[in-house]
């Protein structure tokens, strides 16, 4: 394919103007990337800080729920131990056959 010198006039300047054009679209691209990297770090950061604050509340959760198992256990024992004490009575809870 050839090019006449009238032709070359007009697709010259058009190629350096496609090429602006192609080089800010590049440009902005580039920006569009850079700004969303930026954007994910601080999300990313945020999620960070996030997860550490929830940790700190799991662990006083944990230690709540522990110290009410903890006197769960000892009621439980209590009970237990209140249950065993009546258990032992000679009479209560025992059936006598008189017929006999």
């Amino acid at each position: 394919m050839s090019l006449k010198a009238l032709e070359l006039q007009i697709a010259i300047p058009k190629t350096f103007d496609a090429g602006k054009l192609a080089d800010q679209h590049h440009q902005n691209v580039i920006g569009q990337q850079v700004d969303a990297h930026e954007a994910l770090k601080k999300e990313i950061k945020k999620k960070q800080l996030q997860v550490s604050d929830t940790e700190e509340t799991e662990k006083i959760t944990d230690h709540n729920q522990q110290q009410k198992e903890h006197e769960e256990n000892l009621s439980k024992e209590r009970h237990q131990e209140k249950d065993e004490k009546e258990a032992q009575h000679p009479f209560k809870g025992n059936f006598i056959d008189f017929s006999g």
